[in-house]
């Protein structure tokens, strides 16, 4: 217990080292004196093991010189043995040895003592050679015995003679005979020269870049002949470690430049194809394969950077292609080997180095592109092929195939399918669209059955264990979700896993961890690529077709390219999963890369002694263990399938009614408050963003370009990583304050719709009170009289309007206000007269302003009209408008380009934007209007606050039933033209498109326009291969392209007044009610129940009404449902009922008495939705006088 316990009572004696006479039984002393001491101690033991060191290395140095001696003297003595031998001979020819013994005795000697340096022993090695090719042909030796051992030796000194030679300044024909030599081994053992492949190609490669890099000149023809030979000599033969041999060529051969080079290199091109001639391709195939299948390409460092790969995988491509003849009908992916080469390569490349930037975020990339040249294009852009991709599952229904071969067959399909869609992101549609229609008519086998990709891909994801284990229970995708760190994330799919992975032990070794990280990522591979596909089936199929339940509307046979509706409900409860985890438990998600980013920061506050700043090191994104995927990409595939599935649910019921409900994973009561909590930090955050913001960012340098400003550029790089890292920190918080926020940004449906209403009432008075510092109007007009300028602003908030002209004025006098429109307005209206009208605005008059405003603005009108009406009666921008615009412009002579040209067509556009703060304006005052509009105009709203996560997979998409509700008679020709039997060529269609606009607005005189939908449109015909993507491109440019000025103008306008992200909370049909207000019939017990009275009609003590109140109740309930809406209007404005019930009205519908004269009209204050009734005792007189008045169209003039 006191283990410094002596026994004795005595205090220790301190010994003091450093000299000084101190008291003995002192303390120790911590001078000069002491630590002198101990120094000197500490500098002897160093001294005395750095002797020790320095004897034990002189010892070592004796050794090796001694046995270096000793080989020397050995060797000297074998020389001599040798040259005696040798010089014997003294024939002028070469003449081969007397006999076999005599030969190999010579060989033995030979490898013992030659020195690679010498080149007296290399000019042996050439003299030994000479004479030994005379004796194996005069003597038919074969290789057996000792001979292939001494022969694989001294195969191994010549590669390093070559070695020597490229690395040093030897003239073409040393090489060139050093390469006879080597030829003339290789022929005598290929089984060993194939075992050695790793040490012989590589070697050989070098050969190769010299002769490429001279072009050949100074070589003569039987110096390229023998480096072929050398070459394919051990590819032709066929020994048990031929695949050792391919797989060395492949990896030291395909990455060379040289056999990248395009057609200006002839040497280069002729060895090219010489090899490809010569060389087993499936055996390649099979090689490469196998490795990549054991180590990855992890474990390959002549595949470590970027180009290197690059050239690989353009050389292995022109091999296959080669191969099958280039233009074989034979598909490129059903050889299950290329697959697996292929798949991994792709996803090491960075996505636009063939195709270039899709947007400036990718312009750090693009220097990486500068090595593709010509020949590496057009070989991986052939994998974009019809027939290669049709055919992927051509071959994959094997019925004596294992459950396990299926399984591991539909892994490796599917990870090359999403490399593919990857690699190549703009040919996307092209890909899925492929992979959907599968193998032509014409290239598929009788016999062979079709394997829908669908179907297939359907059926795999469905048996895989992360679908089952997802649809169980939610909570378990944060784990499948994670990065893995260990080798999982590399697999190529080709271990050897079971197929279940939930028997799991309580303990796994390290390979078995790695081997289930692996099949789980493949297992998501095959999902992804599932989700891919039927996102890119719903935009093509129209609701005929998916409420079939995967039967043809007309022959009623079963489509395989459909999910019967029963498997539609299973899917989106794993989307419904897997979905909510991605957004409300992001932060878990990403927590390991969370930590890993944390580490790396800290290098931002080390001083570093030479301000040489290194970029760094980017870590490659993944999900679940698949490489290169990132985390808002999963989020946007899914988010986007099901918003298509959900709103095919909200047009036609075929789930059942709480089937999108999440709210068990919520505590509702407190949902709201927490709610907004998330939001006033989601403004916190927005408004540090926007300190951050650095305009010339994009453009930043990184070169110096004057002397001494390293340290500059040093600290600008260092602030500029620092920003980057603020925001990405900002964004992981906000998923960590903020989960809810982000599910009813992305999936809203997820919540009850009063729920989001309430919430986005809510978000509204945080708006209103921190802009106005309270929501009530009056109180925002006190405070804005008491600052200095107040009555300057708020004469800006002032307008007077003239009926008939309410949308001309309004513009004229509120378009500068901006964002500023939020505030109370001051509306005065005017008769045409020019005489005020009477009216108080307490609230009402602007909501006669408004809704007058926004009638106005969608009447049919002799001019161009801003918006148009389908043939439901449902309006959207005129997509022809601006068209029409710039073409009267013309007419007027004004040339297009100049600056009064664009002058007019922007401030036409203004008035577009104006109108959506009009309507923005109604939102936020919770003012409804009585307006519709049409389905795929308002997706485009709620599609527009999908910026959270993934803006390009999660926003607006056109599709073929959006197209319905534009253009009826479009939409059926498209639909025949999808299910038509025959050839469609003979509809003689091609890739362009015709507008008809109006050019003369009197005489509805028209002007027709062909565009082209792609390059080279009216070249191309629309065929049975290409009809999807045909409609593709016709509604993506009748629903997106065509309109898209007006579009992007008005919605411009609308994001001003209200966030984009609060609309997101809401599909197409529920902003529809936000606007108007439900279409339901009004309820007029729920308005009875909420109804104020005031003077005569104020309920006594006794609980009853007034005899005229009584009356009033029971002709509203005798009304019709459109007489019933006009009472209504009448009194508040706007013809339907508040979202939440009368309730929620604000001011409270009131009636109050207006004496007792029986000739008097009723009327109304708008303004606190007052309804002032005369106290009339007939039904049918009161009944006659409230439809009079109600239907009468003057404004406040009837009080």
């Amino acid at each position: 217990m006191f283990s410094n316990f002596s026994g004795s009572t005595k205090r220790p004696r301190n010994v003091n080292l450093g000299g000084r006479k101190t008291h003995a039984f002192g303390s120790a002393g911590s001078g000069a004196g002491s630590q002198a001491a101990l120094d000197r101690a500490q500098q002897d033991r160093i001294q005395r093991q750095r002797e020790r060191e320095e004897l034990k290395a002189a010892g070592t140095i004796q050794k090796v010189w001694r046995g270096h001696s000793s080989r020397q003297k050995l060797a000297g003595l074998l020389r001599q043995e040798w040259d005696t031998v040798e010089t014997s001979h003294t024939a002028e020819t070469v003449a081969p040895y007397g006999s076999e013994d005599e030969a190999l005795a010579q060989l033995q000697r030979l490898v013992r003592f030659v020195n690679t340096r010498n080149q007296e022993d290399v000019r042996r090695i050439r003299h030994y050679v000479s004479r030994q090719v005379e004796t194996v042909r005069k003597l038919g030796l074969t290789a057996s015995g000792p001979w292939p051992s001494a022969y694989l030796r001294l195969e191994t000194m010549i590669l390093t003679v070559i070695d020597r030679q490229i690395k040093g300044s030897a003239s073409p024909e040393q090489i060139g005979s050093s390469l006879a030599i080597l030829r003339f081994l290789v022929d005598q053992i290929p089984a060993e020269t194939s075992q050695n492949a790793t040490r012989f190609y590589p070697t050989l490669a070098q050969v190769v870049s010299r002769l490429a890099l001279e072009e050949g000149e100074g070589w003569d023809t039987d110096t390229s002949e023998a480096l072929y030979g050398t070459v394919v000599s051990p590819l032709k033969k066929v020994t048990g470690y031929t695949l050792n041999a391919y797989e060395a060529f492949g990896y030291s051969f395909l990455p060379l430049p040289a056999l990248s080079a395009d057609s200006s290199s002839p040497w280069a091109t002729k060895f090219r194809d010489s090899l490809a001639d010569a060389i087993n391709y499936k055996l390649l195939a099979n090689a490469l394969a196998t490795s990549l299948k054991q180590l990855g390409l992890q474990a390959r460092p002549a595949l470590a950077d970027t180009a290197t790969r690059l050239r690989f995988l353009g050389s292995f491509v022109y091999f296959h292609r080669y191969a099958h003849n280039f233009h074989s009908p034979e598909a490129y992916t059903v050889h299950k080997d290329f697959v697996t080469v292929i798949s991994p390569l792709l996803n090491s490349l960075p996505t636009n180095i063939v195709e270039g930037s899709a947007s400036d975020s990718d312009k750090a990339e693009d220097i990486e592109a500068e090595g593709v040249n010509a020949f590496l294009k057009d070989q991986i852009l052939s994998l974009v092929n019809q027939e290669g991709i049709g055919n992927l599952l051509a071959g994959s229904q094997n019925s004596e195939a294992s459950e396990e071969e299926r399984i591991e067959e539909s892994r490796q399909l599917a990870n090359y399918a999403l490399a593919l869609l990857r690699f190549f992101p703009r040919r996307g549609d092209e890909i899925r669209m492929w992979l959907y229609m599968g193998p032509s008519d014409a290239r598929a086998s009788k016999s062979a059955q079709k394997a829908p990709a669908i179907r297939y891909f359907w059926e795999a994801s469905k048996r895989s264990s992360v679908f089952k284990t997802i649809t169980r229970d939610s909570r378990t995708a944060v784990n499948l979700l994670r990065p893995k760190t260990t080798q999982a994330s590399a697999s190529i799919t080709g271990h050897a896993q079971t197929a279940s992975l939930t028997q799991h032990a309580f303990w796994q070794a390290p390979q078995q961890e790695i081997d289930r990280d692996a099949a789980i990522a493949d297992e998501w591979r095959v999902i992804l690529v599932f989700l891919e596909l039927y996102t890119f089936v719903l935009k093509v199929t129209d609701d005929e077709d998916f409420f079939s339940g995967g039967q043809d509307v007309y022959t009623g046979q079963v489509r395989d390219n459909s999910l019967p509706l029963g498997e539609v409900k299973d899917l989106t409860t794993f989307l419904k999963n897997l979905g909510f985890t991605l957004y409300f438990n992001a932060s878990e998600i990403n927590a390991q890369e969370e930590r890993e980013s944390s580490s790396t920061s800290l290098n931002l506050f080390t001083k570093s002694p030479e301000p040489q700043p290194q970029p760094p090191k980017q870590i490659e994104p993944q999900v679940g263990g698949v490489a290169g995927l990132t985390l808002d990409h999963v989020k946007g595939l899914v988010t986007g399938l099901l918003r298509m599935v959900y709103e095919r649910d909200s047009r036609r019921k075929f789930l059942p009614a709480d089937h999108w409900l999440m709210t068990s994973r919520f505590d509702m009561t407190s949902f709201i408050p927490q709610v907004v909590v998330e939001e006033e930090s989601r403004h916190k955050l927005q408004e540090e963003d926007a300190d951050d913001i650095d305009e010339d960012e994009e453009e930043f340098d990184d070169t110096p370009r004057l002397v001494g400003t390293t340290r500059t550029q040093y600290q600008r790089r260092q602030e500029r990583i620092s920003r980057q890292q603020r925001k990405l920190s900002r964004m992981r918080y906000l998923q960590k304050v903020a989960p809810r926020l982000e599910i009813l940004q992305n999936m809203p449906f997820f919540i009850p719709f009063t729920t989001r209403v309430q919430i986005f009432r809510e978000f509204v008075n945080l708006d209103m009170i921190k802009r106005r510092g309270s929501a009530d109007p009056e109180a925002w007009r006190w405070r804005l009289r008491q600052i200095p300028d107040g009555p300057g602003q708020f004469d800006k908030h002032t307008a007077r309007i003239r009926r008939e002209h309410e949308f001309d004025d309004a513009f004229s006098q509120f378009y500068s206000l901006g964002q500023g429109l939020k505030e109370p307005i001051s509306i005065t209206f005017v008769d045409q007269f020019d005489q005020p009208e009477a009216g108080i605005d307490g609230g009402g008059v602007t909501k006669e302003f408004l809704t007058s405003v926004t009638s106005r603005a969608f009447l049919p009108t002799d001019d161009i009209e801003m918006f148009v009406e389908n043939d439901q009666h449902l309006l959207y921008p005129n997509p022809a408008a601006v068209e029409e615009l710039k073409e009267r412009l013309r007419q007027a002579g004004i040339q297009e380009g100049t600056s009064e040209f664009r002058l007019q067509v922007s401030e036409f556009l203004q008035r577009f934007e104006f109108l959506g703060r009009i309507i923005g304006k109604c939102l936020y005052e919770g003012i409804l209007v009585d307006v519709n509009f049409a389905p795929f105009f308002l997706r485009k709203w709620a599609l527009t606050g999908g910026t959270g996560s993934a803006p390009n997979e999660s926003g607006y998409r056109p599709t073929l039933n959006d197209l319905r509700d534009l253009d009826e008679g479009l939409y059926q020709g498209l639909h025949q033209l999808k299910n038509y039997t025959g050839d469609v060529e003979d509809f003689a269609l091609n890739f362009t498109v015709t507008d008809n606009i109006i050019v003369d607005h009197t005489t509805k005189k028209t002007k027709t326009i062909t565009r082209d939908l792609k390059p080279d449109g009216a070249n191309t015909p629309v065929t049975n291969q290409n009809r999807l993507v045909y409609i593709s491109y016709m509604a993506r440019y009748r629903l997106q392209n065509q309109p898209y000025p007006q579009t992007a103008a008005f919605l411009r306008g609308l994001s001003t007044m209200i966030q984009p992200s609060w609309l997101s909370m809401f599909n197409q049909s529920e902003l529809q009610t936000l606007v108007g207000g439900t279409s339901s019939s009004i309820n007029i017990d729920d308005l009875r129940r909420n109804t104020i009275y005031g003077g005569t009609y104020v309920i006594g003590d006794d609980g009853l009404e007034h005899p005229t109140i009584q009356l009033f109740w029971k002709i509203m309930q005798d009304l019709s449902d459109g007489e019933q809406r006009a009472v209504l209007k009448f009194v508040t404005s706007t013809p339907r009922a508040p979202l939440l019930g009368f309730g929620t009205l604000n001011p409270r519908f009131s009636i109050r008495d207006a004496g007792s004269d029986q000739e008097r009209l009723p009327s109304t204050s708008t303004c606190v939705n007052l309804l002032k009734l005369p106290m009339y005792k007939d039904y049918g007189v009161m009944k006659e006088k409230l439809l009079y008045s109600v239907f009468s169209g003057a404004g406040f003039d009837l009080s």
